[in-house]
């Protein structure tokens, strides 16, 4: 009887488990950080393109590329795209979990950012706690 009722149990729980949506090897989805950092600067999430292209952000000034710093390089190309796109300034917000490991991509994108005209902001997991 114990055994049923640890396989019911089981059967009905372990596939909800198993579909939860965990952030894969980071504190939060990128998604969650598009939400937070969105809404605090009066942007617009998700603005869809003609070409079915996805902004994650956009401002009244700002077409914004969000991405882990790992993502830097990605991140430049998007929102140059977005901001020509929408005849907007590009941005990116880089997402840094780690600052010590994720330093060497936060110069990289800076330094590309610096000289293309895009506004870069860094975001921090403990920006999502306040």
């Amino acid at each position: 009887m114990k055994r049923i009722l640890l396989i019911t149990i089981l059967s009905i729980f372990f596939p909800l488990l198993a579909t939860a949506k965990v952030p894969v090897n980071h504190r939060y989805f990128e998604k969650d950080y598009q939400n937070v950092w969105c809404s605090d600067h009066f942007g617009t999430l998700e603005v869809i393109l003609a070409d079915k292209a996805r902004v994650d952000c956009v401002t009244e000034t700002h077409a914004i590329e969000f991405d882990f710093a790992k993502k830097w390089a990605e991140s430049i190309g998007q929102s140059l795209y977005y901001a020509e796109a929408l005849h907007k300034s590009p941005g990116i917000v880089l997402i840094i979990e780690d600052r010590e490991k994720d330093q060497k991509y936060t110069e990289r994108v800076k330094s590309i950012a610096d000289k293309s005209g895009i506004t870069l902001w860094l975001m921090y997991p403990e920006d999502m706690e306040k």
